[in-house]
């Protein structure tokens, strides 16, 4: 038997941090929507009672490192499997760049995998186990467009936004979210206003999105990292309708509603980084 999971890639159309918590986590508030730029999960049931990762990528771990190893151990322990898995990744998202790859691989694997082994978890218990793997995993159990508070596990389901294009740039450099928080000083941080974009959604109103996008961890790595700040220069110099580092980065990306001008900001980036993907806004839930 055989499963097949698409494992979408999310941005930040807006994410304010506000406090450090008790238990060393950060509290956020974030509005998350999903793209058109995919990982491809197929899962294959074994008989034997073993867990196996495989991917052509070299940057894909194939032991418990792998957030999607993890989704199968979790559930296999939880409900006491006796049954394998093998995982296969094609990986069509960047590694490390603020897109949520791993996540939502892992959130794919806990679909999937609740459909092979004949588990019939609901989707919020999914999304509830998925918060013991990783904050952006809740969200992309579910995908579509959300907004989300507490580490990110807490998740209310908002309309899709307009349709639009997508252009995502990423540096070549790899940047350690844990680090991004560490250099993070709250006073004088840029706050987002999450109200406005939940309403500019909830309006469909394109513009009103891209004014509102925002994103309290850029300025930390835009300070690191110049090569962001470049790409968002180019960005906005070839015409982006809005412009935002997504997550703590380095990926970068720009919301166009013409066709030609995505293409003239994709070219433009072209020579700059190897990276670089024009993809359409999904908005919605994935019904499979």
């Amino acid at each position: 038997m055989q499963i097949l999971e698409k494992a979408p890639a999310k941005i930040n159309l807006s994410l304010d941090v506000l406090h450090k918590r008790d238990d060393g986590f950060h509290e956020v508030e974030m509005v998350m929507t999903t793209v058109d730029l995919a990982d491809r999960i197929e899962l294959t049931l074994l008989e034997e009672d073993t867990i196996r990762v495989e991917s052509e990528s070299r940057f894909v771990p194939n032991d418990e490192r792998n957030l999607a190893y993890r989704a199968a151990k979790l559930l296999k322990d939880t409900y006491d499997v006796k049954q394998g898995v093998r995982i296969f990744i094609e990986k069509n998202i960047p590694v490390a760049a603020g897109l949520a790859g791993g996540s939502s691989d892992a959130a794919a694997v806990l679909r999937g995998v609740n459909k092979l082994w004949d588990l019939n978890i609901d989707l919020d218990d999914l999304a509830d186990l998925g918060s013991q793997i990783g904050s952006d995993v809740s969200f992309c159990v579910y995908g579509g467009t959300a907004h989300a508070t507490g580490r990110g596990e807490k998740v209310t389901q908002l309309p899709a936004p307009p349709s639009c294009w997508v252009v995502l740039a990423k540096p070549p450099i790899g940047v350690s979210t844990q680090s991004v928080y560490q250099n993070l000083k709250l006073d004088g941080a840029i706050h987002p206003d999450t109200n406005a974009m939940i309403q500019a959604i909830q309006a469909h109103d394109f513009n009103s999105i891209c004014k509102e996008v925002g994103n309290t961890l850029e300025g930390v790595t835009l300070s690191l990292h110049k090569e962001v700040a470049q790409i968002k220069d180019q960005m906005r110099e070839a015409g982006a309708d809005a412009v935002l580092m997504s997550g703590s980065g380095p990926t970068v990306f720009s919301l166009v509603e013409q066709d030609a001008r995505a293409q003239r900001i994709y070219n433009s980036l072209k020579g700059f980084c190897n990276e670089v993907y024009i993809v359409r806004m999904l908005g919605y839930r994935e019904t499979t």
